[in-house]
């Protein structure tokens, strides 16, 4: 098994976005052993001296002002993990959950929070152990941290949450007991520690992202097949017509399609056809998904410094100890949004080629795709389907970081949503991958009509992987399964190998 080792500073984007597929052991480098201790030092010497800090010896939120004696900052901790477990609805999935247990001891690590190192080495114990905290998807508002969420996570710490280890539930002190450890003693700043941080957001937002990658990769695959069963042109995809304009997703995503349509024979029997130009859900595939290419991109800038930042409150810096903002995931909730606008537009454009697909813009084709118009109905209702997903999408993809509502009193008084906005992510990946495989269910009835007549090898090659799938079937049958299945292949990957 190997070993991730974490120190709040070197973590990658791929090691995260690998992580559920590797699963190594993640231990604590030495330098942040030591930053951490030095970070704690700081604190006792604040609670010692008297000295007023925010959530070392205050009240939290509208109780900031509220002094709290040295007596009583550890019931302080206890209280607010105790209180802050508020969350509501299903626990997030075993994957999501890891990634926010790794995230949040690598922002730890860091040495900004004042939090022990026993107790980050606890929760990677459990993460190591596959024992993952039932934390509840929804109550966080993407401000002051995702509060309710990680409060389910530290009460696991305290002996009072629980927790799932494959298919066994662990309930109070028998969590810790499976890892040989007891309960702990939240010490001053702890408990806010481990509340405050955007690590649910992130983990949403780079689940999201993972996903949306997968998703244009499919689409581009979807989108040549469908050229080749429309008989549509290869012309668009000119390398010259994508450099005049200089996007660079744009002229990406034609090289790759141009990859994919390289030689035909489907192509070569229209090449005198009077057809002077396709619709636009196959013209403009590199315009459109160039762009979903650049806005993946940047997204995946933002959450690539967001896997070493820390979004704790407050933070120390040697002797001082400063109050700010950085819980505030309004990063997180813009490029969330922004991904699921981009991939409801692919959801958006594959729905567009299925209709093309099922309307005979080939004439070659029967209407639907039927083999009898008439007596059957072919793929009419697969169609509606994935219209009504694309519809769903279009209500997902309104920006949860538009709104706001004041919490706490008024003191927390702009939140970004972006818990939501993952959310509604995931939701619109998963909406999207079913409308892509509807695509590729059209788009290979069109490709089978045409024999003997052969597309490109690549393209026969993703024929062939969806045929071993799901069989060519005469005459209408049931589709929830074709489409079930071809999900699986997509949501997968293995289309792409």
């Amino acid at each position: 098994m190997t070993t991730l080792e974490i120190s709040g500073r070197e973590l990658t984007l791929a090691q995260v976005l690998a992580f559920e597929d590797e699963r190594p052991q993640v231990i604590l480098s030495a330098d942040a052993s030591s930053r951490m201790r030095q970070s704690v030092r700081t604190v006792a010497d604040v609670v010692s001296a008297g000295r007023v800090s925010y959530g070392i010896n205050t009240g939290f939120g509208a109780f900031a002002n509220r002094r709290i004696s040295a007596a009583q900052v550890k019931q302080l901790q206890l209280n607010l993990v105790r209180s802050h477990a508020a969350g509501v609805g299903e626990p997030f999935t075993p994957e999501l959950t890891r990634r926010i247990m790794l995230l949040k001891c690598n922002s730890l690590a860091a040495g900004f929070s004042g939090i022990r190192v026993e107790v980050v080495e606890t929760l990677l114990a459990m993460l190591n152990a596959d024992i993952l905290p039932v934390i509840p998807c929804r109550g966080s508002v993407g401000a002051s941290g995702d509060l309710a969420p990680l409060a389910h996570l530290a009460l696991t710490l305290i002996g009072e949450g629980e927790a799932r280890q494959e298919d066994r539930l662990l309930e109070g002190p028998a969590v810790l007991q499976e890892i040989g450890r007891q309960p702990i003693e939240l010490e001053a700043k702890e408990g806010l520690a481990l509340l405050n941080g955007t690590q649910a957001s992130a983990a949403l937002a780079i689940a999201g992202l993972g996903q949306a990658e997968n998703l244009l990769a499919t689409s581009i695959l979807a989108g040549a097949s469908s050229v080749e069963g429309l008989a549509g042109s290869f012309a668009p995809f000119d390398s010259r017509i994508h450099e005049a304009r200089g996007m660079s997703g744009q002229c990406r995503v034609a090289t790759l399609f141009r990859a994919l349509l390289d030689d035909s024979e489907v192509n070569h029997s229209h090449e005198d056809c009077d057809r002077v130009q396709d619709p636009y859900a196959i013209r403009c595939m590199p315009q459109v998904l160039g762009a979903v290419r650049d806005t993946l991109d940047h997204a995946a800038s933002v959450l690539a410094r967001e896997c070493n930042g820390v979004s704790d409150n407050p933070l120390i810096f040697g002797e001082d100890v400063l109050s700010g903002g950085n819980f505030h995931a309004e990063p997180l909730a813009f490029v969330s949004d922004f991904m699921a606008i981009a991939v409801a537009e692919i959801g958006a454009m594959s729905e567009r080629r299925t209709d093309l697909l099922a309307r005979r813009i080939n004439p070659d084709l029967n209407m639907f795709l039927t083999e009898e118009p008439g007596l059957e109905c072919g793929m009419m209702i697969a169609h509606v389907t994935a219209a009504a997903l694309a519809s769903e999408n279009k209500t997902l993809a309104h920006p949860a970081s538009v709104d706001s509502m004041p919490t706490s009193a008024g003191q927390e008084d702009h939140v970004s949503m972006a818990p939501w906005a993952g959310l509604k992510l995931l939701q619109v990946c998963e909406n999207t991958a079913r409308i892509l495989a509807i695509e590729l269910l059209a788009a290979a009835r069109a490709l089978d009509e045409q024999r003997p007549l052969r597309t490109t090898l690549r393209l026969e090659d993703l024929h062939a992987r969806l045929r071993m799938a799901v069989p060519a079937t005469p005459g209408d049958h049931r589709l929830d399964r074709d489409i079930r299945a071809v999900s699986s292949l997509i949501s997968g990957g293995t289309l792409l190998d």
